[in-house]
């Protein structure tokens, strides 16, 4: 695709940009990075309404608002669904898992397993979410981000690569986890903003196109392309996948990944550490609007224009947005992209200090464990910088995202789940389990990759979609881990009754609702409001 025409006053809002969350990220954690506390769980001082925008900006990475554009033009609201479905999780995130987590002070989720499990699973674990981090969060993100880069100002790949690493490293070191969440509160404005600008502008051309209700969109659009649940041969996504395998892939990220969850680790109160994932439940509905919809306006407008699917944001750009707004949208891209970045380096350097170094030398200063967290930042950005051009080599950058998700969820979702609601196992059925879980996945990840096993043996071959082979794998792993347990002994209760499920800890759900504050209102909020939207576009 041709490169957008950027006017003067484009660029001007996009150079001002940069410069201001930068300034942002700096001077707003100038008194909170005195301590490794401070810079990595920012002094244990965010509120529920930080804490919501910096989940959603951390999810909402341009490979979302790139890709679900795309799909929605390709497809439909069916992958709206990967929106949707993540308000369920964060739920369970905040009435299931975030009381266990601020309730005993938990610094990293592999922290969280050592008390659980063992120190063994700690250290496993957190090679996984290292290896995620890098693989996944940075090494797609910064593809992500070159390539509308370079489709907007035509700059190389490897350049915009180095370009963004440069940027986001600079205010992610220097601020820490204060400076990520205040940035990623401001660009979850600019997210929405230009998302929905584009969106409103885009419902304003439908009439040039006869398009002047809602039937008539119904009928200038493919069939089903309306329908968020799909079933039969024809389906994209069937529904049964999307209701077993989503949430082997949900638990992992919106519970598990310390990228994510770090956010609620930092809360002030148990309070905000449950109010602040509901938040975040309720902004995740909006994706569905004005990331995926804009999509399927842009088949009716420009169905024409677009030859590759993957150009759909692009073309609704330079076709919709006047002057001075392309600049905007462009914000509000890098916000996106930098966003996600930023939460998976912290998270990184959080975890390369606490549960490597300090755990080596408990005697490590604090002057030393904030030196290793960043230059271990420092390593893992070069690292993905050398790996994010590879991810070309994918169908696309979404199916790059979800693969690896696939392969590394399973093992990971089965040993919280088990170590939460069950008293079973010990550090060495949490390890094996993983260890396990991390082999079948490689297999099944192998076999149907195309430039490894030269076709795809599982979902083409055997006609099993990559979130079914995710269930599969967490089947196969919660089957594990039940029968190690058997011949293992399981860790004595005394030692686990704060960090599993107990007659105790349930009697927290029937108690008496003192405030409008309480997360259980919300939550129930969300989950009505939900269950009226699946069931008016199912």
């Amino acid at each position: 695709m041709k490169e957008i025409n950027i006017s003067a006053i484009d660029l001007v809002i996009i150079l001002a940009y940069l410069v201001i969350i930068i300034l942002i990220g700096i001077l707003s954690a100038r008194r909170k990075t005195t301590s490794s506390e401070g810079f990595f769980l920012a002094g244990r001082s965010l509120n529920w309404g930080m804490i919501g925008a910096a989940l959603f900006a951390a999810n909402i990475s341009t490979i979302h608002m790139v890709g679900l554009a795309a799909n929605g033009f390709k497809d439909g609201i069916v992958w709206g669904n990967f929106e949707w479905m993540a308000t369920f999780l964060l739920i369970i995130l905040a009435l299931f898992f975030a009381p266990f987590y601020f309730k005993n002070r938990i610094s990293t989720l592999p922290e969280f397993l050592e008390k659980r499990f063992g120190p063994r699973s700690r250290s496993f674990f957190a090679f996984i979410v290292v290896i995620t981090a890098l693989f996944s969060h940075i090494g797609v993100s910064l593809y992500a981000g070159a390539v509308v880069l370079n489709s907007i100002f035509g700059v190389d790949i490897m350049v915009s690569i180095v370009v963004i690493s440069v940027i986001t490293t600079l205010y992610t070191i220097m601020g820490g986890l204060r400076a990520i969440v205040v940035i990623e509160s401001f660009q979850s404005v600019i997210l929405i903003g230009g998302a929905t600008l584009l969106t409103i502008l885009a419902v304003a051309l439908l009439p040039d196109k006869g398009v002047n209700s809602l039937a008539d969109l119904k009928a200038a659009l493919k069939p089903g392309q309306l329908d968020i649940l799909q079933s039969g041969e024809n389906a994209i996504i069937p529904w049964y996948a999307i209701l077993l395998g989503y949430p082997v892939l949900g638990i992992y990220y919106w519970c598990a990944d310390q990228t994510i969850v770090q956010k609620v680790l930092g809360a002030k109160t148990l309070s905000d550490a449950q109010n602040g994932p509901l938040f975040a439940g309720f902004l995740k509905i909006l994706p569905v609007f004005i990331m995926v919809f804009p999509g399927i306006l842009a088949y009716v407008l420009f169905s024409d224009v677009i030859v590759d699917p993957n150009d759909t944001l692009m073309v609704l750009i330079s076709n919709v947005l006047p002057k001075g707004l392309v600049g905007l949208m462009t914000a509000a891209l890098l916000a996106a992209l930098m966003s996600t970045i930023s939460a998976a380096l912290n998270s990184v350097g959080t975890l390369v200090s606490i549960d490597i170094v300090k755990r080596i030398r408990p005697a490590t200063s604090d002057r030393l464990v904030l030196r290793a967290g960043r230059i271990s930042s420092l390593v893992v950005i070069i690292l993905a910088i050398s790996w994010s051009p590879w991810i070309g080599r994918f169908e696309s950058i979404f199916d790059a995202i979800v693969i690896v998700l696939s392969m590394l969820s399973p093992p990971v979702a089965s040993v919280f789940v088990m170590g939460i609601i069950s008293r079973k196992g010990n550090d060495k059925v949490a390890l094996w389990t993983m260890i396990f879980g991390l082999l079948a996945g490689s297999i099944v990840f192998c076999l149907d990759f195309d430039p490894i096993s030269g076709s795809k043996m599982i979902t083409d071959g055997l006609g099993v979609p990559f979130l079914m082979q995710a269930w599969w794998l967490f089947v196969m792993c919660i089957v594990f881990f039940n029968t190690l347990s058997l011949t293992s002994r399981n860790r004595p209760l005394s030692e686990i009754k704060h960090l599993t499920f107990t007659k105790e800890n349930l009697q927290g759900f029937g108690s008496k609702i003192n405030s409008i504050k309480d997360s259980r209102i919300w939550a129930v909020i969300l989950l009505i409001l939900m269950i009226l939207l699946y069931l008016y576009f199912g």
